[in-house]
């Protein structure tokens, strides 16, 4: 078990910081719990700075967990001064944790830039953070942006996409319309994918996908007369 400091400090607790950093993912996931444990403002930057590195799943899930414990004041300026870094992994694990603490006010800190992120996980991380923080007002138009990414990416990236579409809720239903009129088909049958989610969040997404292709396929006039 990492020693830690019981009570806030001006330093961090060197022995915990080189446990951050330590070659076993053991040890760091025992640091970063420790971290979170005990709160330590002093901690804030090591945390940060382990995030944008940390290669393992769960230690930089602790991570998280360990900056939501800290104050919001200090954790939010330093984490949304992660979203212009240069590293696409601090970016996404910056938004993943401004998601975990849900402040509102970070909500004009999800630029553009940040949804249409050339890399996958960044943007996923920002689809969702972006459904968190957003203002009742901006739905329509992030639902806007958002759809425009429709046929973006693998399985996985598309389903990020629609699960943020999704908890947008009806609202969304409109920009669904004009993608299910793409000339590409990918992006239709991504489109109808996400119309049926958001008709049953809990169907089946491997039935989903399938149906959404058939849709395409036949064309609706065609699926809905077979349905009858």
């Amino acid at each position: 078990m990492v020693p830690i400091n019981s009570t806030p400090s001006d330093s961090p607790n060197p022995r915990l910081l080189d446990a951050l950093g330590a070659d076993n993912s053991s040890t760091r996931l025992q640091a970063a719990l420790a971290a979170g444990t005990s709160p330590d403002p002093a901690l804030l930057e090591a945390l940060v700075e382990r995030c944008a590195v940390e290669p393992d799943f769960f230690v930089r899930d602790m991570l998280t967990w360990a900056l939501t414990r800290l104050p919001a004041e200090i954790t939010v300026p330093r984490l949304r001064a992660e979203l212009g870094s240069e590293r696409a992994q601090a970016r996404s694990q910056a938004l993943h944790t401004l998601s975990k603490i849900g402040d509102g006010s970070v909500w004009p800190a999800i630029t553009r830039s940040l949804l249409h992120d050339a890399d996958d996980e960044v943007a996923r991380s920002a689809w969702r953070a972006a459904v968190i923080l957003v203002p009742a007002g901006e739905k329509k138009g992030l639902a806007a942006d958002l759809a425009a990414q429709l046929g973006r990416g693998d399985r996985h990236v598309r389903l990020s996409l629609s699960r943020a579409l999704v908890a947008l809720g009806d609202l969304i239903e409109p920009a669904l319309r004009t993608a299910m009129a793409n000339a590409d088909p990918t992006v239709r049958t991504h489109a109808h994918a996400t119309e049926l989610l958001l008709r049953n969040p809990e169907a089946n997404v491997d039935s989903v996908i399938e149906e959404a292709k058939r849709i395409v396929a036949l064309g609706p006039e065609r699926v809905e007369g077979t349905a009858c």
